[in-house]
């Protein structure tokens, strides 16, 4: 699967770190930046994934920040994305599980990458539930289309 990563300079490190394990698992990571330690505005990066996740480019995304915050709050203003933050393996297990997360932020000042590696694994292998977690979902759609039309 093609996993877009991108991160501003606080996930800079953080990001290297999983685009190498995402390979050994697989996986292929398309690298939209950013692509050094200089400071950049974390929305730049946020959006491209974003937006190519919300149009099918690619399947699942994960946003690297600091603490993971900025890029959560960014994404999750593109229409269909459901980006969640999860620092902790609970958290990337319910995000895909309960919700669909098709994007995962991870703190990189707040995650070791060892840590990083195992939630970025578990979000990736855990299916979608389905049953009442789907009609919950699709309130969020119906919220989406009302707040979207221009």
């Amino acid at each position: 699967m093609q996993i877009g990563i991108a991160c501003d300079h606080g996930g800079f490190e953080l990001k290297e770190e999983l685009k190498t394990y995402l390979r050994s698992i697989g996986h292929e990571p398309v690298d939209l930046g950013t692509f050094s330690k200089d400071s950049v505005d974390y929305p730049d990066y946020a959006i491209q994934v974003a937006e190519k996740v919300s149009k099918g480019d690619l399947e699942k995304g994960i946003l690297i920040c600091g603490t993971g915050i900025g890029m959560s709050i960014v994404a999750n203003k593109i229409r269909g994305v459901r980006a969640a933050l999860a620092n902790d393996l609970y958290s990337a297990r319910f995000c895909r599980e309960h919700v669909d997360a098709n994007i995962l932020v991870l703190g990189g000042r707040i995650v070791g990458k060892e840590l990083a590696k195992e939630i970025v694994k578990i979000w990736i292998e855990t299916p979608f539930a389905g049953g009442r977690h789907q009609r919950r979902l699709e309130k969020i759609e119906a919220l989406e289309e009302k707040n979207f039309k221009f």
